[in-house]
């Protein structure tokens, strides 16, 4: 007796049905691409409009008559900021520089710990203590500039890299970010840090921070830029052209009786440059840190 093996059918798929997907990818992309682009040409503009006038003339930056590169450029602009006798602006950059990278490092390591210390440590008055600073951002920072800059006088901290420095070291936001953060941390690393006999300060040190180096990148980052940034306590603190910050510096270019456009906008141009290179430098661990909590798997 012999079986017959039943007909298999085969439908063929639809032929317009992939392509149309297809179509439908190609065409969710292009656009996307064209969106992006645009976004981005809209973020470049202010920096063409920076670079175009840091190498025209004044005449061509106040001018009615707007070119799309300057007719006659100037070169020699890039040195003008360097050599001018009535401001010492590479005095000012290494000024911002150094207040820069201790401001960022200090406020990482105290804002740290004080997190670590609320999310971590058993203290019955930990609570207390994390309301008390969650208070400190209600404050207005108007409220707190005069008696800053009393105390920082009286301990003659004026012109000094201290009264630029320390009295910034401690962030509310950057506390209560930190404090959120260690608060997802896995407490199985920090169980087995114990284990191996660690403290708290051991375990800080060795196995949450080097597993959270894309979050500390991205809070260095932003704290770098503010206090590359900031204006008005530089320019209190900063009485001597010496102790000038590059953002001091460049207002003395615009004063009532003139504006030297071409000169603001060239050391502008130059100030930017260490900001582009620091977020160029930690891109990588800054968007990783926005994205996620630092902990991979």
């Amino acid at each position: 007796m012999t079986t017959t093996a039943p007909e298999v059918t085969k439908t063929a798929p639809a032929k317009d049905g992939p392509r149309r997907a297809g179509g439908r990818g190609v065409m969710g992309s292009t656009g996307l691409y064209l969106a992006t682009g645009f976004a981005a040409l809209l973020f470049l503009i202010p920096f063409y409009v920076l670079i175009r006038n840091a190498l025209a003339t004044d005449a061509e930056i106040t001018g009615e008559d707007w070119t799309l590169f300057p007719t006659d450029i100037q070169w020699g602009n890039f040195t003008e900021p360097f050599d001018d006798p009535t401001v010492d602006f590479g005095q000012s950059m290494l000024n911002s520089l150094v207040v820069g990278v201790l401001h960022t490092v200090g406020v990482l390591l105290v804002c740290s710990l004080a997190g670590y210390g609320l999310a971590r440590i058993p203290y019955r008055h930990a609570n207390k203590v994390f309301y008390a600073v969650l208070f400190t951002l209600m404050v207005p920072t108007a409220v707190t500039f005069v008696p800053g800059f009393v105390l920082v006088s009286s301990l003659g901290w004026i012109d000094s890299y201290r009264g630029l420095i320390i009295p910034g070291l401690f962030s509310g936001f950057t506390c209560f970010l930190f404090r959120q953060y260690f608060l997802g941390f896995p407490k199985e690393l920090e169980e087995a840090a114990r284990v191996d006999g660690l403290g708290y300060w051991g375990a800080y040190w060795r196995v949450v921070v080097p597993n959270s180096m894309n979050f500390f990148a991205a809070i260095a980052t932003i704290t770098f830029i503010n206090g590359w940034n900031s204006f008005l306590w530089p320019l209190v603190i900063g009485q001597d052209p010496s102790a000038w910050t590059v953002q001091v510096a460049l207002s003395s270019y615009m004063t009532n009786q003139t504006v030297n456009y071409h000169l603001i906008f060239m050391a502008t141009a130059i100030s930017i440059l260490p900001l582009l290179l620091v977020f160029l430098f930690l891109q990588r661990w800054l968007v990783q840190g926005i994205a996620q909590t630092g902990i991979k798997g």
